[in-house]
């Protein structure tokens, strides 16, 4: 019953109105199709060298710009006049350009940002506190999915003012292990059984040769760096195979790690008992002193008061 509805309201429709619409129907079609026949064609063969987000830039142009081009054909053949039309657009794009200022610096950051070519879309990128893998890179932004498996995107203004660090751009890396040593260790010794463990990890490269360096004398050992060579793509295989590898042979050769160590001497020992106790103890002391004294004296008559001369004759003579 619908489809007859419609076929009754096409009766209705002149052939003048019927002719536009068919047009303006193949318009569309033919045109959304070469728009994306261009951007497979300009893809698959023109940009076959070139980095994945320069051939994502250049498909969301061929995009875009083809959208466009077929609005504006559509328009001209329901027979609106482009003239007021794209004038109109102007002052709309004038008013939107004051109101989105960031967008637009984001857009220059970005093409910036595709034609020095700092990082490549699966690279592992250090911005700020933010470390992850890139999964595409857009004209506003650039969307980063960090080892935890968080989403998190970044405008392009903000990657072009900071500092950007990109950790798998070299096929090769160095792995920096700082531990300390204790004091009294053999140095040579610590030396050569480091070299004897980079050489065994099978994740350690040849070449370049391994970095051991006794950096520092700290408070509770000597410092000790050891950097190792590896495949980027075998960070987690070596940060766990020479954290092991170091323990184990360390414990077998009787090779000691720094511990701090804290030694507090008091400057005043504490007498027993506390403060009270001591207090006590020397009143108890000063007690026994004077009951002594008052017991070596020789005793009174009866009925006599003690004079001068009696507390002069008990007094201790002069040697």
């Amino acid at each position: 019953m619908f489809f007859q509805q419609i076929v009754n309201w096409v009766h209705t429709l002149s052939p003048d109105v019927l002719t536009k619409g068919l047009r303006v129907v193949v318009t569309a079609a033919l045109g959304l199709l070469l728009v994306r026949l261009l951007a497979v064609v300009t893809q698959r063969y023109l940009m076959r060298k070139s980095t994945p987000q320069r051939r994502m830039v250049v498909r969301k142009i061929i995009g875009y710009s083809g959208f466009v081009l077929v609005v504006l054909a559509v328009l001209g053949e329901l027979g609106v006049k482009l003239t007021a039309l794209l004038g109109a657009a102007g002052i709309v794009g004038i008013a939107v350009g004051f109101a989105s200022q960031t967008s637009v610096s984001n857009i220059i950051s970005g093409l910036f940002l595709i034609s020095e070519k700092p990082f490549a879309i699966g690279d592992v990128l250090r911005i700020g506190t933010t470390t992850g893998i890139i999964q595409s890179i857009d004209l506003l932004s650039i969307k980063i999915r960090t080892f935890d498996n968080l989403f998190v995107r970044i405008p392009n203004e903000k990657i072009l003012s900071s500092e950007v660090t990109n950790i798998t751009r070299f096929p090769i890396r160095r792995m920096d292990l700082v531990f300390q040593v204790d004091y009294g260790q053999d140095l040579s010794r610590v030396q050569r059984v480091l070299t004897e463990i980079a050489r065994d990890n099978p994740w350690s490269l040849d070449e370049p040769d391994p970095v051991i360096l006794f950096t520092d004398f700290k408070e509770s050992g000597v410092e000790v760096l050891l950097g190792l060579w590896f495949a980027k793509d075998d960070f987690l295989l070596m940060k766990n195979s020479i954290m092991t590898d170091v323990t184990a042979r360390f414990e077998a050769e009787g090779i000691r790690f720094a511990h701090p160590r804290r030694v507090v001497r008091p400057d005043h020992p504490k007498r027993p008992g506390g403060a009270k106790g001591g207090a006590r103890g020397e009143g108890r002391a000063s007690a026994k002193r004077a009951s002594a004294k008052r017991a070596s004296r020789p005793p009174l008559p009866r009925g006599r008061l003690p004079s001068r001369s009696d507390s002069a004759r008990t007094r201790r003579p002069p040697r």
